[in-house]
């Protein structure tokens, strides 16, 4: 018979953990991923002792010492998946990390806040090493829906909001910002297609 202290722990942390568990501890660079396997944030791991780019995702994960998640910058809850790079130096971490950064942001605005200099020279960025989805697929499809995620990341912005109005009104904030401004006009005009909304301009005819 079960402890009356335990408790079912959620399909969805458990299933988490394990894919977590699945990432390299070395040093390097990792991409998280929203929920359309968009790239969100680009980021580095330098400690071998926090367990490299395991223990930096799940420290993002779980909102544990996690500057990018403090300031709202990202919604753990859109996260689907995490792809990485080991490296050997501190240097070739920061040049992979800008290459990659110059990759992704010209698709889709990054949350990263701050940007940076693009690489001087070319930087070879390798087929990742892990490939993690860290949410199971029913997870995936019911958060995708227009009708859940919008209203979720409506509300995710007016905490981004609040946060840089009365509490850190930082450029790196606004920035984030305006990345997710522009992701809810795609969520909103999602949410419009699968309503049969007609397209916006449209004008019926007259019959």
């Amino acid at each position: 018979m079960a402890s009356p202290k335990s408790k079912i722990r959620p399909a969805e942390i458990v299933f988490r953990e394990k894919a977590v568990s699945k990432l390299t501890p070395e040093i390097g660079v990792y991409v998280l991923y929203d929920l359309d396997d968009v790239a969100v944030y680009v980021g580095q791991a330098t400690s071998v002792k926090e367990r490299g780019i395991r223990g930096r995702v799940q420290r993002h994960l779980t909102s544990a010492r996690s500057d990018v998640i403090a300031n709202r910058m990202i919604d753990v809850w859109e996260i689907g998946w995490v792809r990485t790079w080991p490296v050997a130096t501190i240097q070739k971490i920061n040049e992979l990390e800008a290459a990659l950064f110059h990759k992704f942001n010209p698709q889709s605005t990054l949350m990263n806040g701050e940007t940076f200099k693009k690489p001087a020279g070319s930087v070879i960025i390798s087929s990742p090493l892990n490939e993690v989805q860290i949410l199971r697929d029913e997870d995936i499809k019911a958060r995708l829906n227009p009708a859940i995620r919008l209203p979720r990341q409506i509300e995710h912005y007016g905490q981004m909001i609040a946060h840089y109005l009365n509490v850190k009104d930082s450029a790196e904030i606004a920035r984030s910002m305006d990345a997710h401004f522009d992701r809810l006009t795609r969520y909103h005009k999602a949410l419009l297609q699968a309503a049969g909304a007609p397209p916006v301009g449209h004008v019926d005819e007259e019959p």
